[in-house]
């Protein structure tokens, strides 16, 4: 049975049952990409606006470059996007090739052992495993003993053992824990055996969960907010626009100009110009720079969260994750190390050890023999290889201490590995002119057998109190320890009286700085849920140490509770929740579901396979850097480093984002509300044209492109972290934003409208006639915007807070004062404008700059009242 298949054999399997080559669906190509982005609501409303200009166009009411910036806004905002995300797939598409390329294994053809490729594997391929092969498909073992490491299916560092079926016995191909059946993406870590292949490609469970990871995503929170924002601005600028219409024939009427209309024609025109102030107040209305500025802050965060290991691999997961209101996050490697280590020593007297250097030399040697050659695994330039992961954690414990030099292979008589019937291994070595044989094992049943023990001194005494040792057992695994016991005999067998050398506590610890990010993340008001195929108790203890169970009205669910709980009660339960034991791939994909019925952001964080399906699900999915190919193709973002605090960090980006998005939309919208209430009562008190539409889009240029820029660089400020998430379903634009835009926009509107029709200010600039007077209207307008922009940044008092660490706004708020008064200056009959004085630029940027205390009020009176 072990020759294998024959050639001919394996084309029969391969064309009954499949290849083992999974199903990708490519990423869509970037035009796709660049196609997709027109979706976006303010897109389209730019699109409506640039097919009304290049209609005016052609009837020779709109000057070319009028409709070609609208196009130039539209292509730049779409194209940075899409070309960043396009970029950072390509990135992820390599290394994930490059490591696919690497997947091979020992495969019995026609009597003789082959290296294959994975994806060559067929349905009856006997398959030759070894520790550190990777299993290339799902089948039974039908020769040998093997420990495989399913981590990358259940998440959990305990290795299962699995042997050949000698009989007819019964086993859950579903269970991970059965004995025989094992799976493709697991890893062999002892031990040696014969795959039977069973079962390939898709039709594995890494194959089904690597297929349901493709499915399609609910629409993130900024496209939620920015397409509620689109219908607003759209209803307002269509209101807006409808108004003007109107006011301008009803003043034509009123004024007795229609009574000169000889023809049909004068009344076109007299539509025509309606329109077309109508189109310039649409165009205002809508803030262009927004989706550039989402495409540029994007790919600005994305570039500086990769310094801090964080690979955005999916653009728009960057500010989902500032929206967070729920994370469910694993527990190996995430909130802890995900490796074993020894974390404390006693010795039969209960004296504690957290470190072999203050031992007696005569108990550090006990130690070194009975836990470093009583060992599988080994240290080799400075690092630990081969062994399970509890002889790993012994080794490294040894390492740590620099004593593994100490250690001799030369010495051993003789070594029997773990042995599953006695519960222990053992080795024996020479002493004096006899022989010591060390046992390591279950604690249980080396204590059983002892009746002495090595105090701290090196000295054998007698056990008078065991049951405080056994006492001392059962308190350590309460707190989710595993427990070690080593002792020793004199000669070469293991059976006997023992004497004990120490107890060891080994664990998986909670990383050091978890606890802190776990707090930052929960003072920021998101909720943590630890998911986890651990027990319980372990499940709890590890909980309660990294500060997730720190009320009793907090809660801790088994899978097996959980399920027997409707929705209902599981959404009535969810505020609560804190921990979840022995969890299973559907029960994080329903915890993503029922959370998302709530209308919550929720996040997941995975490494494994198992992890793939509720990492896609989930509006934003952390995948760990050492997981598998699978789960980093299903998140959003991978997290290089494994460690929760890299969490932390994207979730004060993405808060940075949005603040950010929020600050250029006060920016924006104030110059868009101003610029349509200048435009539209202007007319009305006999001014046709306050603003030029070229000096509009002038406007419209330079404050989207340049302001996009500006915001695009604000720092991402611890304070962001102690502010409560925003709710899905929220509208992106604050109650206190929009009377911030109001009442700036009024006072902007009022100074522009002052200078032109308040006659004082004709006499202040010297009896100027109606150019010199619009052409001070445009530069009081734009330095006044420009000011705002300083009130836009904080939500402070202090508009120069942490300006020193934007200095790109410094830079573009210069550019844009430098700009503006080119523009007057010089920009003639073009721009509809003539030189101004000294002492107009003076009065002008005086009552531009006024934008700023008035700002100040308003945040002190508010500030106030809260």
């Amino acid at each position: 049975m072990f020759n294998g298949l024959s050639n001919k054999e394996v084309e029969e399997s391969r064309a009954k049952n499949g290849t083992n080559q999974l199903t990708e669906i490519p990423p869509d190509p970037l035009w796709k990409k660049i196609l997709e982005g027109f979706k976006d609501p303010m897109i389209m409303i730019l699109c409506a606006a640039l097919v009304i200009q290049v209609v005016l166009f052609f009837m020779g009411q709109a000057e070319w470059f009028e409709p070609v910036g609208i196009l130039v806004a539209i292509m730049i905002a779409n194209g940075v996007a899409a070309v960043s995300e396009n970029k950072q797939e390509g990135k992820a598409a390599a290394l994930k090739h490059e490591e696919e390329a690497k997947e091979m294994c020992k495969v019995m053809r026609e009597g003789v052992l082959t290296e294959l490729h994975v994806n060559d594997v067929v349905v009856g391929d006997i398959v030759y495993l070894q520790a550190g092969d990777k299993i290339p498909a799902d089948g039974l073992i039908c020769k040998g003993t093997i420990k495989v490491d399913q981590s990358a299916l259940n998440g959990e560092t305990e290795e299962a053992e699995k042997t050949a079926r000698e009989g007819e016995e019964d086993y859950n191909i579903k269970d991970l824990l059965n004995p025989y059946y094992i799976y493709r993406g697991t890893v062999v870590c002892g031990g040696e055996g014969y795959l039977r292949v069973m079962t390939v490609g898709d039709k594995t469970m890494f194959g089904e969960l690597a297929l349901e990871v493709q499915e399609d995503t609910r629409e993130t929170p900024l496209q939620v907010k920015l397409g509620k924002l689109a219908k607003q601005i759209s209803t307002f600028g269509y209101i807006g626009a409808v108004a003007i219409i109107i006011g301008v024939i009803a003043k034509a009427l009123i004024s007795g100009e229609t009574a000169s209309y000889s023809t049909w024609v004068d009344w076109v025109k007299l539509f025509i110009n309606a329109i077309t102030v109508a189109v310039t107040i649409i165009v205002c209305a809508v803030p262009e720079g927004l989706p550039m500025l989402t495409s540029i802050l994007l790919s600005f965060q994305s570039m500086r969260m990769a310094k801090d290991n964080v690979l955005v691999r999916k653009i728009n997961g960057l500010e989902t994750a500032g929206s967070l209101s729920i994370l469910f996050s694993d527990k190996t490697g995430t909130i802890t190390e995900g490796r074993l280590s020894v974390v404390e020593l006693v010795t039969g007297d209960l004296t504690h050890f957290n470190s072999p250097d203050s031992m007696d030399s005569a108990l550090k040697r006990d130690l070194i023999v009975g836990i470093g050659l009583n060992n599988s695994a080994a240290a080799s330039e400075g690092n630990v290889i081969g062994g399970n992961s509890t002889d790993r954690a012994l080794m490294q414990y040894l390492l740590n201490a620099k004593l593994t030099d100490e250690i001799s292979k030369e010495e051993a008589k003789n070594f029997s590995p773990f042995d599953s019937t006695k519960k222990c291994s053992s080795v024996t070595v020479s002493e004096g002119s006899g022989s010591m044989t060390y046992i390591k094992g279950a604690p249980e049943r080396l204590l059983e057998r002892c009746t002495q023990y090595v105090d701290a001194q090196g000295n054998v005494m007698p056990i008078t109190d065991k049951a405080a040792l056994f006492g001392y057992i059962d308190e350590q695994a309460a707190k989710s320890m595993r427990l070690l016991g080593v002792a020793k005999r004199e000669g070469d067998s293991d059976e006997g009286d023992l004497i004990l050398v120490c107890l060891l506590c080994i664990r998986d610890n909670v990383r050091k700085e978890a606890a802190d990010a776990i707090k930052e993340v929960q003072n920021a008001g998101i909720q943590v849920v630890m998911v986890t195929g651990d027990r319980k108790e372990t499940a709890v203890a590890i909980a309660r140490e990294a500060g997730l169970l720190t009320k009793p009205d907090e809660v801790a669910l088994t899978s097996g509770e959980m399920a027997e709980k409707t929705d209902d009660e599981l959404k009535a339960l969810l505020p609560n929740l804190r921990v979840v034991s022995r969890a299973l791939p559907t029960d994080k994909s329903r915890l993503v579901r029922v959370a998302q019925e709530l209308n919550l952001v929720v996040g997941m964080t995975g490494d494994g396979v198992n992890d793939s399906p509720a990492l896609k699900k989930a509006d934003v999915g952390f995948a760990m850097g050492s997981g598998t190919e699978v789960a980093k193709e299903a998140g959003d973002i991978t997290i290089l480093d494994d460690n929760f605090s890299s969490i932390e960090k994207a979730i004060l980006y993405g808060r940075t984002m949005f603040k950010s998005i929020r600050k250029f939309l006060i920016f924006q919208l104030t110059v868009n509300v101003a610029a349509v209430l200048t435009c539209f009562i202007g007319p009305l008190f006999g001014e046709p044209t306050m603003l030029t539409v070229i000096q509009l889009l002038l406007v419209n240029l330079a404050m989207d492109t340049l302001a996009a820029i500006a915001f695009g660089g604000e720092p991402a400020l611890k304070e962001f972290m102690k502010e409560k998430p925003i709710p899905r379903d929220a509208s992106i634009v604050s109650r206190n934003m929009l009377i911030e835009v109001i009442i700036s926009a009024l006072y902007i509107t009022a100074v522009c409208l002052a200078i032109r029709f308040v006659p004082a200010f004709a006499d202040i600039f010297g009896g100027v006639d109606r150019t010199y007077l619009t052409s001070a209207v445009f530069a009081t307008f734009m330095m006044a915007i420009t000011f705002n922009g300083f009130n836009a940044r904080t939500e402070h008092v202090n508009v120069f807070e942490n300006i020193g660490r934007n200095k790109s706004f410094l830079i573009v708020m210069g550019v844009i004062f430098a700009l503006q008064f080119v523009f007057v200056m010089i920009g003639g009959k073009a721009l509809s404008v003539e030189p101004l004085n000294a002492l107009t630029w003076a009065i002008c940027l005086g009552l531009a700059f006024v934008v700023i205390p008035l700002d100040i009020i308003r945040k002190l009176f508010m500030n106030k009242k809260a």
